[in-house]
């Protein structure tokens, strides 16, 4: 299993001699305006160019969009991307959101899809606390994440836009994976409310699974994250837990 970190949630999941494309968003540095009501929102985004050209990052087996928010799939990216390429979506919503784009190989994830001899298992996350959930259900919408399994390789969780909640416990005890992927750059709401993952919750994964290889993503490219790898691996340090947790810079590759 590699992974290779691309920017922000973009990545190349490679497993089991297969190479998947995850939450693709290739516009240029600063080509949108920040999101209202979120930490930053003055800040156009993405905060970074991509590291590697678009031909390269499109060139892939099959596209895993864990939800349609479009810091995890940009118009840039629906432009670029092979309308005949298989494509894994969440559910039937995005999937004709997708559909409705041109593309023309959509798959719905379950808890038995596969793409060929490799299952990739839908999982649950939750974007924000019960009650900004309750408050923003539209904004913050339904999110997923996906277990990646085969006979030969690691089980790989991939967790998506979640804070640490019970589906991810859950998920971790269940499932029992060899590593994990994490979206960790704690982004937030313009209240400091967060939404995604950050320090404590990437050291609570750890404490759940101490055997699990973590890697952080999601960070640095979008205004409303709130911290840098720079104080993630601080914190990282600080906890002794650097043989366990990797922070990937953009264009990194990791064996595992």
């Amino acid at each position: 299993m590699k992974f290779t970190q691309i920017r922000n949630a973009t990545a190349h999941v490679y497993f089991a001699g297969k190479k998947f494309l995850i939450d693709p968003v290739l516009a240029k540095k600063e080509a949108y305006t920040g999101f209202e009501n979120t930490l930053n929102s003055h800040l156009s985004w993405p905060r970074v160019e991509l590291p590697i050209r678009i031909d390269e990052i499109v060139d892939c087996d099959a596209v895993i969009v864990t939800h349609t928010h479009p810091d995890h799939l940009d118009e840039v990216a629906i432009q670029n991307l092979d309308k005949n390429k298989t494509i894994f979506v969440q559910n039937q919503k995005d999937k004709e959101f997708l559909a409705h784009k041109g593309f023309n190989n959509i798959k719905i994830l379950s808890e038995d899809s596969y793409f060929e001899e490799i299952a990739l298992i839908i999982t649950k996350g939750q974007h924000g606390s019960d009650e900004l959930i309750k408050n923003y259900k539209e904004k913050l919408g339904v999110v997923s994440g996906v277990i990646f399994s085969h006979k030969n390789e690691k089980t790989t969780y991939l967790a998506g836009d979640t804070i640490w909640c019970k589906e991810v416990e859950n998920t971790i005890n269940k499932y029992q994976p060899e590593v994990i992927i994490l979206n960790a750059g704690d982004a937030q709401l313009a209240d400091g409310s967060s939404i995604i993952m950050g320090k404590e919750d990437t050291l609570k994964a750890h404490l759940t699974l101490p055997k699990a290889t973590i890697i952080a993503t999601h960070l640095e490219a979008v205004g409303h994250s709130a911290i840098t790898r720079k104080e993630l691996k601080e914190f990282i340090e600080k906890n002794n837990i650097e043989k366990s947790v990797l922070v990937p810079e953009d264009g990194e590759t990791i064996g595992i």
